[in-house]
């Protein structure tokens, strides 16, 4: 296993998706959200098997608290989701994990990072903003034809190239 991140804190393990783990992130992903907005295992395994899928997984002794997903293709990149267990919530978890998976995506190249959020899941929203992200718009309907999303995006640190200033004449 390599641990990509480590916090005696917290007793949380960072490591990149294993086939094995599989099932257990059907299960999380089934009991964070609603039948119809959680994936099918088809989906699921889907974009963990995409050429350009990054997944952290989030572990306490041994067992999987959390993951994110997303894939990528430089400069843009696309959260597809991130779980954490109900019991780990508020713990750091996901702040953890997406930390780690925005330096996986800077060092391949990413700049601006897209995801979608419920705009009544208000604890989801507050947690994006307060890492960086932006509403960029309102997607109506987005979910089982029926709940609106935010779109929100996140440039990343140093995406911004410096402009050589004017030179006088």
């Amino acid at each position: 296993m390599t641990v990509l991140f480590y916090n005696p804190a917290m007793a949380i393990q960072l490591r990149s998706y294993e086939p094995h783990d599989f099932a257990a992130l059907h299960r999380l992903d089934q009991s964070c959200f609603l039948p119809g907005i959680s994936y099918s295992k088809t989906t699921l395994r889907y974009f963990l098997t995409l050429g350009s899928a990054d997944c952290v997984v989030a572990l306490e002794e041994n067992r999987i608290v959390g993951f994110v997903l997303s894939e990528e293709n430089p400069p843009l990149a696309h959260i597809i989701t991130l779980d954490v267990a109900e019991k780990q919530r508020r713990q750091g978890v996901g702040t953890a994990m997406l930390r780690q998976l925005e330096e996986n995506l800077a060092l391949r190249g990413v700049r601006s990072i897209l995801l979608e959020t419920a705009t009544d899941n208000e604890a989801a929203v507050a947690f994006w903003k307060r890492h960086g992200y932006r509403i960029e718009a309102t997607l109506k309907r987005y979910y089982l034809r029926q709940l609106d999303a935010y779109e929100m995006r996140k440039i990343l640190p140093g995406a911004v190239a410096a402009r050589p200033a004017k030179k006088e004449p």
